[in-house]
């Protein structure tokens, strides 16, 4: 019994001495920290869980999220502390985001045994890039035709239902899931980040995109427009194994740094967190989208208003006349991007007058509407005038100057240019991009303000007096700055007439 009675003794002497000696270490580390106390607080604001809170508002930091998104892909050690984390994919390989379902016990009930739709997006993470977003991708569309910016690698993927790729929209794609059943997609993504850089001098640096997720609910009406979570990553892209190589050179380079220097930077995660983020705008530059996928049907361009009316013959002025100027307002300077087919900018020139437009730079102009359209504003603004093809000179003989002209042959001429009587004969210039008959036949009849009907044919008077027909290849063949004197001869026709070129 003695024993027994010393055991319990014993053991309460070891167990005071133990948590003496846990309390003694506690407060060593409270003062190595140079804390008062131990808190869960500082135990978040270590680097560890900086990558889950980067992105959440301070008033949402213990918000439990409803989803969450992990991409597969390890995340660059080359981030510090408190940026957002970065992760390199190689273009057209397929990556795995792990579609998680995060939702307390009865949380949204609304959505058990019902699907969601979530559509996934590559865009600009650069703002200056988001500006312009439509015009970089119809940019990289013309460069390569055929190709998507954004696929699903659907034989690999998992529990996706209904995946949709818009042919409009290059860089989204969308399914349906069930969040109760596991669900993992995989994407490609085939544009790298050096293809939206400026060329300069070689060797420049990618541009960072992100792939954001937006996932909604269903409505009413069974549409999915109920936004419910968003969330993103910022990723670049690199030719193929060119992130491998990427992923090795930075994590040399920081096993070359000291460790001080080392407590500046994150550690590289195995996966990637996407973090919360608003939601994507529905409002794109070619239309307003009053719901998210593919339920709206998408514009196309605008090609420009015509000048002209229906009650006139159609003048259609000079450019030089159409010029920018520096007192332009602002609402005429949406006109004249309209009537220059730049319809699709109005949107970001909106509060520009004459003299803004005209401040910017060449190379501003291609930053914001890229390199084709920026080049074709930039030209337009300065009113650089491109040289026709072909100019001539025709004047319309009337009898009288025949006549005046005969008699004048007949008298011995006082002066070497003929004009002794004071006459003259008033040239008019056509202009002649297409060098085709039907081009002359129209410019002639808006020069004499005629319809292009009443003109049956057009003749050239060659040797000995005779009628040559004119041909699109006698137009091609006519010199610069020739002139001519048009005369008119009646056709047989009621109303026509056939014009000579003399």
């Amino acid at each position: 019994m003695a024993w027994a009675l010393k055991l319990p003794l014993a053991d309460e002497v070891i167990e005071s001495g133990l948590v003496q000696d846990f309390d003694a270490s506690l407060s060593g580390i409270g003062q190595e920290l140079g804390a008062g106390a131990y808190s869960m607080s500082d135990v978040l604001a270590l680097p560890i869980f900086k990558q889950e809170e980067s992105s959440l508002p301070p008033d949402n930091e213990n918000k439990i999220l409803p989803f969450q998104y992990v991409l597969c892909a390890a995340t660059s050690p080359a981030v510090k502390l408190h940026d957002e984390t970065l992760t390199y994919l190689n273009q057209g390989q397929s990556y795995e985001i792990r579609m998680l379902d995060n939702r307390k016990l009865g949380e949204l009930p609304e959505i058990n045994g019902k699907l969601v739709k979530s559509i996934f997006r590559v865009v600009f993470h650069d703002r200056r890039l988001q500006y312009t977003e439509h015009q970089q991708l119809e940019g990289w569309r013309w460069n390569r035709p055929g190709d998507r910016i954004l696929d699903i690698d659907i034989p690999m993927s998992v529990g996706i239902i209904d995946p949709r790729a818009n042919p409009n929209q290059l860089n989204t794609v969308e399914f349906l899931w069930d969040p109760a059943k596991r669900t993992s997609v995989f994407i490609q993504v085939h544009c790298i980040s050096t293809e939206f850089t400026m060329r300069k001098h070689g060797g420049e640096k990618g541009v960072p995109f992100r792939v954001q997720i937006d996932t909604f609910k269903e409505n009413e009406n069974g549409e999915y427009t109920e936004h419910l979570h968003s969330a993103s990553c910022q990723i670049k892209v690199f030719k193929p194994k060119g992130a491998d190589r990427k992923q090795k050179t930075d994590r040399e380079k920081m096993e070359k740094r000291t460790p001080h220097e080392k407590e500046k930077y994150q550690p590289s995660y195995e996966t990637t967190i996407l973090t919360e983020c608003s939601p994507w705008p529905e409002i794109t530059y070619v239309n307003n989208s009053p719901s998210p996928g593919f339920n709206s049907s998408h514009n196309s361009f605008s090609l420009g208003e015509g000048n002209g009316s229906p009650n006139h013959q159609p003048e259609p002025p000079p450019p030089v006349t159409d010029n920018l100027l520096p007192t332009t307002t602002p609402q005429e300077a949406q006109q004249w991007l309209h009537r220059n087919r730049f319809s699709t900018f109005t949107r970001l020139f909106t509060n520009f007058s004459g003299a803004d437009l005209l401040k910017l730079t060449r190379d501003d102009v291609i930053q914001i509407c890229g390199p084709a359209d920026g080049i074709r504003l930039f030209n337009a603004l300065k009113g650089r005038m491109v040289r026709p093809r072909l100019t001539i000179y025709v004047c319309q003989e009337s009898l009288q100057l025949r006549e005046q002209q005969q008699q004048q042959q007949q008298q011995q001429q006082k002066h070497e240019d003929g004009d002794s009587n004071g006459t003259f004969f008033v040239y008019h210039a056509i202009y002649l991009e297409e060098l085709t008959a039907v081009e002359l036949t129209e410019k002639i009849a808006q020069l004499f303000s005629i319809s292009p009907c009443q003109i049956s044919q057009i003749y050239k008077q060659g040797p000995t007096g005779i009628h040559v027909l004119i041909s699109d290849e006698m137009i091609q063949n006519f010199q610069e700055e020739a002139c001519f004197i048009l005369d008119t001869m009646k056709a047989e026709t009621n109303d026509s007439y056939h014009i000579i070129l003399k």
